[in-house]
């Protein structure tokens, strides 16, 4: 197997317990990121108090609502991106030592090639995985109202005919919501929100050349320190994960809010301020409407969501790349040899 491979799946595997553990923070925190109010309330509820309220009003399972298609879209997400991080990263190392050999560095990628590797790598993905995300979106921002607060429906259009009924909600799940996403922009609209998560790729960009920074830099300090020894536990891992990715998400944070809002449901009758044509309407009427306040709408959950994510993720897919690798080292070591 080959080593962008290994890295791949051990970065899906990681990826999806990650996901599992924080997801009802990711619900809250797109459902604060997409609310349309225009006045600045006094007091904001926090993440806690949201996720009490969702379960009171709408039930637990609301809190996991886009779930599955978010399970196989993070799985994807981090499978492609650590494939295609790999392989890009490979071809930096060894552009890095035909450079060494001309007398340029020391054969070591640098910093700019890192975030270079790391923008292409968050590019392909970002391409490929972005339909996913907009259905994920939908479910999470999708508010479950009961029967009682449902308008009467007319069941038929003759007077002398005419029947009364609750009007039911529609079944809200994954093929509902591709449907719906299709009939309101044909193919294209699953690319909606496209262009700012495509500037987006900065922030794993940054987060992966904050953290292989850092995690070289404690190796070589270990490896003075103790010789022949530089390696890196899980929660040192965990730790050096978490940093990266809090620096990466302050920085580009503003950009996940706008690409929330295109991705939901959009507003089409009522309130224009509402409705959002493209990125640059959408980023106009924030800022004439809400303030630059409304670029950090639930950015302390987004913070807390995703470092731990960011953290949990890095410490699992090192752990699964050691055991592949130990697994594969030991069946290649028991096999007999026949020459």
């Amino acid at each position: 197997m080959s080593d962008a491979a290994i890295n791949g799946l051990a970065g899906a595997g990681g990826g999806i317990i990650a996901q599992l553990i924080t997801y009802p923070l990711q619900t809250v925190n797109t459902r604060q990121q997409t609310e349309r109010d225009l006045k600045k309330e006094k007091r904001k509820p926090g993440a806690i108090e949201q996720m009490c309220q969702v379960i009171q009003n709408e039930g637990w399972e609301r809190l996991y609502g886009g779930l599955t298609p978010s399970l196989v879209g993070t799985a994807a997400s981090q499978g492609v991106y650590y494939y295609f991080y790999q392989i890009f990263r490979n071809k930096a190392e060894v552009s890095a030592l035909e450079r060494s050999k001309m007398g340029i560095g020391d054969g070591s990628v640098g910093m700019l090639s890192s975030l270079v590797v790391a923008a292409l790598s968050g590019c392909v993905n970002v391409l490929l995985t972005n339909p996913i995300w907009v259905v994920v979106t939908r479910m999470q921002t999708h508010r479950k109202t009961s029967k009682k607060s449902q308008p009467d429906q007319i069941l038929s259009t003759d007077p002398d005919e005419a029947i009364v009924a609750a009007a039911e909600p529609p079944p809200f799940g994954t093929c509902y919501v591709v449907k719906e996403v299709y009939d309101e922009g044909g193919f294209l609209g699953f690319w909606r929100g496209v262009f700012p998560t495509l500037i987006m790729v900065s922030n794993p960009s940054m987060q992966f050349m904050l953290y292989e920074t850092m995690l070289n830099k404690l190796k070589k300090r270990r490896a003075l320190n103790k010789k022949n020894n530089n390696g890196v536990t899980a929660l040192e891992i965990f730790l050096l994960g978490a940093l990266a990715k809090l620096g990466a998400t302050v920085v580009t944070y503003p950009l996940l809010v706008v690409k929330s809002r295109l991705q939901a449901k959009q507003v089409t009758t009522g309130d224009k301020r509402h409705h959002y044509k493209g990125t640059l309407d959408a980023i106009i009427k924030m800022i004439r409407y809400e303030g630059f306040y409304g670029f950090y709408k639930g950015m302390s959950t987004k913070i807390v969501q995703s470092v731990l994510a960011a953290a949990v993720l890095f410490m699992v897919k090192e752990e699964l790349v050691k055991g592949v690798r130990f697994l594969l080292t030991n069946k290649v070591k028991s096999k007999p040899n026949l020459t």
